[in-house]
């Protein structure tokens, strides 16, 4: 069943901004943890040399997502894949132009940012981004009190989940050969991060 969530919708315009400034001009691009597929939807359509494959592990999300892709009729989205961020070793993709994801570290045991991470180094080529999008706590920044907020209900929910510390991600990224590109201030206190494959 087809889904669309508010969050989707808000930050869709914002991140495509974004996006066409760090996105190769043209390949593939592998949504990791596409959600309802409103994401891949606009984004393949608005950049039409880029090929964007999505995927998620949620079965009900899956679904969503094939139908957005059977929507659009776009030539240049492709049917999503089942892929677990935690389980890289298991992911069915062997290379990618870039990996983008949005909201989703927050929302998933640590064990799935390391495994994004890892998966993501594994199929990039030298210099190709990976671009991660949500809350984030910044050393240095003043943390807004509507993510410490958001932190304590998530905490509340589930003790594995949480806003990251930009710090503990870049540390791990540098570890498997990511290295920090750049930081994007975004509405609601979100940011992009870009990382790029060392060569």
């Amino acid at each position: 069943m087809k889904q669309c969530w508010p969050a989707p919708e808000r930050n869709r315009a914002p991140l495509l901004a974004v996006l066409r400034t760090v996105l190769p001009a043209q390949g593939t691009v592998v949504e990791v943890a596409s959600g309802s597929g409103q994401h891949a939807a606009f984004f393949a359509g608005a950049m039409s040399a880029v090929t964007w494959q999505p995927s998620d592990v949620d079965a009900a999300n899956l679904a969503s997502i094939e139908s957005y892709v059977a929507e659009s009729r776009l030539s240049n989205l492709r049917s999503p894949v089942v892929l677990d961020a935690a389980e890289p070793e298991t992911w069915p993709i062997e290379r990618a132009d870039a990996v983008f994801n949005a909201n989703m570290i927050h929302i998933a045991p640590w064990q799935a940012c390391l495994g994004l991470l890892r998966g993501a180094a594994a199929i990039l080529p030298a210099g190709a981004p990976l671009c991660l999008y949500g809350p984030y706590f910044i050393r240095g920044r003043e943390t807004a009190s509507s993510n410490t907020a958001f932190d304590q209900s998530l905490r509340a929910r589930n003790s594995a989940w949480g806003v990251r510390w930009l710090h503990d991600v870049e540390a791990e990224a540098e570890a498997v050969g990511l290295t920090l590109d750049r930081v994007t201030d975004m509405p609601a206190n979100n940011v992009t991060v870009v990382f790029r494959r060392l060569g």
